[in-house]
């Protein structure tokens, strides 16, 4: 009897443990469990790559300038350069990314020599066949900035391409207005140089993986699938938040991006929706190459969440084709060629409009046993008389898209 038992108990215990391999292989990480076993039999990579297939957030990357070392300016922009690569012979694949304290824009700017004004670069050695800009929208992120700008210019060095940087600074104190200030990235962009391709890039987010390309697709991009902050997984289907990529074509057929997301939230959804209705849809890299980490950071000063960003998502199909680039209007106050980006300094206005119109004064107090005199009414409508000489003071420049083709 106890020999039977004990058989039993055996067989309860064996079973039990199936089960429990069974719910363990049935979840989400299957893959990752599995290569997890795997690799404890397998012997190691003499090469020291084996890291790049894995997806998980212990991914070991190289340093980000380690290819970038023999490049030289002397055989630089020759008359006749035959095409680079189809696949750029520096792409490493996973980078190692870290946020040291002391980094200087001079010591960025000493590691980049084939940057130059304004931050343009091109192969000295090759023609590249892909020019991309990459717009940054920004505001008192001066800290953020020179981090990315350390790791983004070794990034586009290694892919071999043709590129810009342009940094678009919201003057001001109003509220923080990301879409609005892409679009004037794009139009600016598009006014210096013929881009291919424009890359609209958060000023926190540092690629992790430089077989993610800076290429358009033949539809529109989103490039940071897999962000830290969200377990490196995609947080929705629709998100085309971070980091997004449009050729101008796209850019042309979805209207540009809304202006009127005031404050944090709401403009990422608002462009994928807009992609849809356009008729292009959402193309993005694997989850093991598409990834970034975020610089940690609090919510900016200027930049609350907007409250009424739902209301304004539900009426995207009737306002996307009256708000975009054909309404985008702002002023160029300054225009500055750095050594490592192009900074565009721009008054983009409030909610008001650009130039809003100026409060209308209280009436006078009433006089005891009197009635309060009337205003007149041109008064109360118009509000002080403006004065076209003092609007054309200055030497800011105004743009209003839908005077331009």
């Amino acid at each position: 009897m106890v020999t039977i038992q004990s058989k039993w108990r055996y067989l309860f215990m064996f079973l039990g443990i199936q089960l429990v391999v069974m719910a363990l292989l049935s979840r989400e990480g299957y893959q990752k469990r599995v290569n997890y076993f795997i690799r404890i039999f397998r012997k190691p990579d003499s090469t020291g790559l084996s890291g790049r297939n894995h997806t998980g957030a212990s991914i070991a990357g190289g340093d980000v300038y380690a290819n970038l070392t023999h490049l030289s300016k002397a055989n630089s922009h020759a008359d006749e350069m035959p095409y680079c690569p189809k696949t750029s012979p520096f792409i490493g694949g996973p980078i190692h990314v870290s946020f040291p304290s002391g980094l200087t824009l001079s010591e960025v700017q000493r590691k980049n020599p084939l940057v130059v004004r304004g931050g343009r670069y091109r192969p000295p050695d090759c023609e590249a066949w892909h020019r991309t800009a990459i717009i940054i929208p920004h505001r008192h992120r001066e800290h953020h900035l020179k981090f990315l700008l350390y790791y983004l210019h070794p990034f586009l060095q290694r892919q071999q391409l043709n590129y810009g940087i342009y940094v678009i600074h919201q003057a001001g104190n109003y509220t923080f207005n990301r879409a609005k200030l892409m679009n004037v990235g794009f139009r600016e962009a598009m006014r210096e140089e013929d881009w291919d391709c424009l890359f609209f890039h958060d000023v926190d987010l540092i690629p992790e993986d430089d077989r993610n390309t800076y290429v358009c697709d033949s539809n529109p991009k989103h490039a940071a699938i897999a962000m830290d902050k969200f377990g490196y997984k995609l947080p929705y289907k629709m998100y085309f938040g971070g980091v997004s990529a449009l050729s101008p074509l796209h850019y042309l057929k979805m209207n540009g991006f809304p202006n009127n997301y005031w404050g944090w939230g709401g403009e990422d959804d608002d462009i994928g929706i807009r992609v849809s209705l356009a008729g292009m849809y959402i193309t993005r890299p694997s989850l093991k190459v598409g990834r970034y980490k975020m610089i940690k950071h609090k919510l900016d000063k200027g930049n609350d969440v907007n409250p009424k960003r739902f209301n304004m998502l539900a009426k995207t199909r009737q306002t996307w084709k009256l708000d975009g680039m054909n309404t985008a209007e702002y002023e160029i106050i300054s225009r500055q060629y750095l050594p490592l980006y192009t900074n565009i300094t721009v008054n983009i206005g409030t909610e008001a409009g650009l130039h809003a119109p100026p409060p209308t004064p209280p009436p006078p107090a009433k006089a005891a046993g009197k009635p309060a005199a009337k205003a007149p009414a041109e008064v109360l409508v118009k509000g002080p008389a403006k004065n076209p000489a003092k609007q054309k003071k200055g030497h800011s420049e105004k743009h209003s898209t839908l005077n331009e083709r």
